[in-house]
């Protein structure tokens, strides 16, 4: 490309090489296109869960309203109002989206043919006129600052301060600066103008992510204040609570009968129970008598204080039930119908009606866990272990039983930087220094993980192959070359459990998107 006489041979090396540049640089925009039509799929699916999420926070929203109208029925009224404007608003986003990818046919699946929209017009035409914004910009601006303010309106004292000045930073469209420009840009020119439309079609569907989050939000805020308990006596609730919920025919039946609202200092004048007085302590009072007969039994009664200079009876209304006795055993596992090979499964082991103390269990891998009933289990190979339960009968006699559980692997894990999943977004320094880890999503269990190697690509350049969890010198070359956009991708992630041999099935990838 030096300056000069060429020759007609260096004169085609020349031209050859510019049109391999621009080749790369066809290819390199393809992927970032494919990129934000990847994103924007993941949006539009996360904003569908989100829907069904808010429908049914909703609907327990609007049966506590029906069972509680005077303390759930004013913030069902306010989330009913919120609701239908972000429907609003939302379908107002859906109907812009409409607009600008008219003519574009979604594939089977919904997903747009975003390496053909690589053109700005169609946003551009629709907000612009010549460098001006049209009113379809200003109408859509103002629905964004409408729609936060609207939220303040109408939720009032039920939105906390902290979390309203969240929405409305969510919805902030303020100028924002550009490094590009060196200069602040109008929040419509630095989000929309001038971009490819599947990019301006990421945007809006995330607007319409926050939209749904804010919804979320709000009712979710709504629940998080206590209820403030009433001083009179009058409002303590006796609580019935046997020693345990059935009895055998011969036996006592045990238990307390606990005031809702405990206050140590507060002794009964008196308590009541089938028509025999028993002793008050703080806040309680203790009761004996027998079973009798097999079936439903109701236990009544009433707390009686002094107050004001007169006597305030509380009735106790309860009952318990009498059952044979018992011939089969209860085993549960605590987080599961199922035990994991490789980590701890906690278990609860026990016989109605009899003892923690008096039961005994066996199985490949169970062992106690410290305290009775309590066990743990680590499975081994196969595919199910049978648990073996004994009882002591209160007269000395055995029962037994056993009950199958199945044996799973762990599921697979997926992998994070620097703690984060999917689609990470930030400068090329962040990732630099980030730690490539791995999460069990949605497992029930504590397990340490450990990456021990991974493969780093960056778009039009060769895999780097790592040993450890964070990147090398060859990474670092990659990442030099690699512009803002570019996704590079970690695959390949070799992760392994603490404490264990076993093998783990193939860690999900993770992508990072350079800021």
């Amino acid at each position: 490309m030096a300056g000069g006489k060429l020759t007609p041979r260096q004169k085609m090396i020349n031209l050859m090489y510019l049109v391999f540049i621009a080749m790369l640089a066809l290819n390199m925009s393809k992927e970032v296109l494919t990129a934000f039509g990847i994103l924007n799929s993941k949006i539009v699916e996360s904003n569908t869960l989100t829907d069904t999420r808010n429908e049914s926070s909703f609907l327990q929203l609007a049966q506590k309203a029906k069972d509680q109208p005077g303390q759930y029925g004013d913030k069902k009224a306010k989330v009913e109002k919120i609701r239908a404007l972000s429907k609003e608003f939302n379908d107002y986003i859906e109907g812009i989206k409409e607009i600008a990818a008219k003519g574009y046919v979604v594939d089977k699946d919904g997903n747009y043919p975003c390496e053909q929209m690589d053109k700005s017009d169609a946003i551009d035409n629709l907000f612009y006129i010549g460098d001006r914004e049209s009113p379809k910009a200003k109408e859509f601006l103002n629905k964004i600052q409408t729609y936060a303010a609207e939220i303040k309106r109408i939720g009032g004292s039920s939105i906390a301060d902290v979390e309203m000045k969240k929405i409305e930073k969510r919805f902030a469209t303020e100028a924002v600066y550009s490094e590009k420009a060196g200069a602040k840009l109008p929040w419509l020119d630095y989000n929309y103008h001038h971009f490819p439309l599947i990019a301006s079609i990421t945007k809006l569907s995330q607007l319409q992510a926050d939209i749904k989050t804010t919804e979320s939000d709000v009712m979710t805020g709504m629940f998080q204040s206590d209820l403030v308990a009433a001083a009179s006596l009058t409002a303590y609730q006796p609580i019935v609570v046997p020693e345990k919920t059935a009895f055998f025919q011969g036996e006592a039946v045990k238990g307390k009968i606990i005031l809702g609202k405990f206050d140590p200092n507060l002794v009964a004048k008196s308590v009541i129970v089938n028509g025999t007085s028993v002793k008050a302590t703080a806040g309680q009072a203790e009761f004996s008598f027998g079973a009798g007969n097999i079936g439903e039994h109701e236990i009544t009664g009433s707390f009686n204080f002094d107050e004001n200079g007169k006597v305030i009876s509380l009735p106790i209304k309860g009952n318990y039930v009498v059952v044979p006795k018992p011939n089969s055993a209860t085993i549960s596992a605590d987080k599961m119908n199922v035990v994991y090979r490789g980590v701890t499964n906690p278990m609860t082991i026990s016989f109605a009606g009899i003892s923690s103390d008096k039961v005994s269990a066996s199985a490949p891998g169970l062992s106690s866990n410290g305290k009775p009933g309590s066990y743990k289990m680590n499975p081994g190979s196969g595919t199910e272990v049978a648990i073996n339960v004994s009882g002591t009968l209160p007269d000395n006699s055995k029962v037994s039983d056993k009950k199958i559980f199945r044996i799973k692997s762990i599921p697979a894990p997926t992998g994070c930087i620097g703690g984060e999943y999917g689609v990470v977004k930030g400068a090329k320094s962040r990732l630099e220094v980030s730690q490539i880890t791995a999460k069990m999503l949605d497992f029930d269990f504590e397990v340490n993980l450990r990456v021990t190697g991974f493969s780093l690509k960056v778009a039009g350049q060769a895999t780097v192959v790592v040993a450890g969890d964070r990147v090398n010198a060859q990474c670092k070359a990659a990442l030099a070359k690699a512009g803002r956009g570019d996704q590079v991708t970690i695959s390949d992630i070799k992760t392994k459990l603490e404490g264990s041999d076993i093998l783990l099935s193939r860690t999900a990838v993770v992508i990072y998107e350079i800021q």
